[in-house]
């Protein structure tokens, strides 16, 4: 699937999704992934939330993909977020995508946490 085009002044805009990747300012990820202001890269899971932990001064909120279909996430991860001053979004890859683009490209200090369709 590609995603509508949309200018961005600042951070990396998700170009495109499928299978178990994604295409992040025009680089493949394959796997889990997390979209930092400052960084892109491959995502441990719900057991770390020490990269959004670290940069939370940056972020107010992180929309966390859970692939497909929308699930809970373990509660320690959304607690570590939450105790950070960082809020929460739980929803579906697909729309964790585009709501993220939506925000990032009205300079928004979002972040961004996805598990492969």
């Amino acid at each position: 699937m590609r995603l509508t085009e949309i200018t961005f002044e600042e951070g990396r805009p998700v170009d495109g999704y499928g299978p178990n990747f994604f295409r992040i300012a025009g680089e493949v990820f394959e796997g889990q992934v997390v979209i930092l202001p400052n960084s892109c890269g491959p995502w441990l899971g719900f057991e770390d939330a020490t990269p959004f932990v670290l940069v939370a001064s940056d972020l107010d909120v992180v929309f966390v993909g859970t692939g497909a279909q929308i699930c809970q996430i373990p509660l320690n991860f959304r607690t570590a977020l939450e105790d950070a001053g960082i809020g929460v979004e739980i929803m579906n890859s697909p729309t964790a995508c585009r709501t993220y683009n939506v925000m990032l490209s009205e300079g928004r200090r979002v972040g961004l946490a996805l598990i492969p369709v």
